[in-house]
């Protein structure tokens, strides 16, 4: 396979009945800016791998050598071929499930490196780019799927926290280690990852309210990309993401979420304002998701394919190649050895993924309770009799 590649494909979406309120909802000039998603799209890299100028976040990228750009390309790559590879995985029984981050690379990568080492990162369960670049085995990503572990990594050896399941309860986390470093004095901040569905989450509301009041070192970066599993945003919203910040009295940004640079850009600035103490902001990375919101989900009943289509002219990952290939020294050597070293990366994973050993089954009783509990140990008695009893039958 190629590490461009595109996954999915779709069918037409079929026509709905209109109601009265749907014909309402369609005159709203502000949802039409939110489903169109062209409100003030801080871009610097076009579709088509042309530089554009910025006058507010070119600074922030000014440090960006071509050696650099190679590096970005790389991680949107490597974390292609890898979800790629669990995604195949799901479909051959090896995961029970898997959440693909197909078009969303550069959003990922380009935020993940902006953030310092001493930052720390709570992602939902996508941010496999984000992953990647704070250092996280691919491997250790799948045992979670697999049902082999409830995580796989120590979230304090990459200070990035266990992948979360429950939409949107991240950020309350991420808020309040934020304002626990605020009170230490910390030189760093947090940036908590969500979707546009979990914004329409009460915890995320709240995240921003406390946020605000206590000026937390914190930002909100929200992939929108534009469907909460059958969900559209228009469905959700009737502004941009981005502005809801305003109501919360912080800044809100939208930026263009295909594009690495600009992503890089402005999550430096956001990480920026929380370090100097001006507190929390909200970054809403305008992308697409490309294939389905997990294995389980079938798009082609609620997406239309000229949609994805339209999408894939945009791809993060072409938009960069395109851009070295015409304006650095990148030659056909360099994209040689990236394809090479991600089919090396995916074999890896796939040996990996098939080698991993069952789990004790007794040790979802270990560590409920620090000293122990009479009815845990009824339980765990209670079940180990149970598992014993199949060896019996079997005898």
């Amino acid at each position: 396979m190629t590490v461009d590649s595109a996954a999915s494909t779709g069918a037409a979406r079929t026509p709905r009945k209109r109601t009265a309120a749907s014909k309402t909802a369609k005159k709203s000039p502000g949802r039409t800016a939110a489903a169109k998603g062209q409100t003030d799209l801080v871009q610097l890299l076009t579709p088509e791998g042309k530089r554009v100028k910025n006058t507010e976040y070119d600074k922030y990228v000014a440090d960006i050598t071509d050696d650099a750009l190679r590096g970005l390309y790389r991680d949107m790559v490597m974390s292609r071929r890898f979800d790629a590879e669990a995604v195949t995985l799901q479909r051959q029984g090896e995961l029970g499930l898997w959440p693909s981050l197909l078009g969303q690379e550069a959003a990922q990568v380009g935020s993940a490196r902006a953030t310092r080492d001493d930052d720390y990162v709570f992602p939902t369960y996508r941010e496999h780019g984000v992953a990647w670049c704070r250092g996280v085995e691919p491997e250790n990503l799948l045992g979670m799927f697999r049902g082999v572990n409830n995580g796989g990594w120590d979230p304090n050896t990459n200070n990035f926290h266990l992948y979360t399941i429950v939409i949107g309860s991240q950020t309350l986390h991420a808020t309040g280690y934020a304002m626990g470093i605020a009170k230490d004095g910390a030189d760093s901040a947090v940036i908590a990852y969500f979707g546009d569905g979990a914004s329409s989450q009460g915890d995320v509301a709240e995240s921003f309210t406390f946020s605000a009041v206590y000026n937390a070192p914190v930002v909100f970066f929200c992939q929108n990309n534009q469907w909460a599993i059958s969900e559209p945003t228009e469905k959700q919203t009737r502004v941009p993401l981005y502005q809801r910040a305003q109501g919360f009295g912080f800044p809100g940004v939208r930026v263009d979420g295909n594009d690495v640079l600009a992503c890089l850009a402005v999550t430096r600035w956001a990480l920026q304002r929380a370090r100097d103490g001006e507190g929390p902001t909200l970054v809403e990375a305008f992308t697409y998701r490309m294939g389905a919101h997990t294995t389980s989900d079938d798009p082609t009943k609620y997406r239309a394919d000229e949609e994805r289509v339209a999408w894939e002219a945009k791809d993060p990952i072409l938009r960069l190649r395109t851009y070295l290939e015409n304006h650095t020294d990148t030659g056909a050597e360099f994209f040689a050895e990236l394809e090479t070293e991600s089919e090396t990366l995916g074999r890896r994973v796939r040996e990996a993924v098939r080698g991993m050993r069952n789990p004790d089954r007794m040790a979802m009783f270990e560590h409920g309770y620090a000293d122990g509990h009479a009815l845990v140990d009824e339980e765990r008695a209670q079940f180990a009799a149970y598992q014993a009893s199949f060896a019996e039958e079997g005898a």
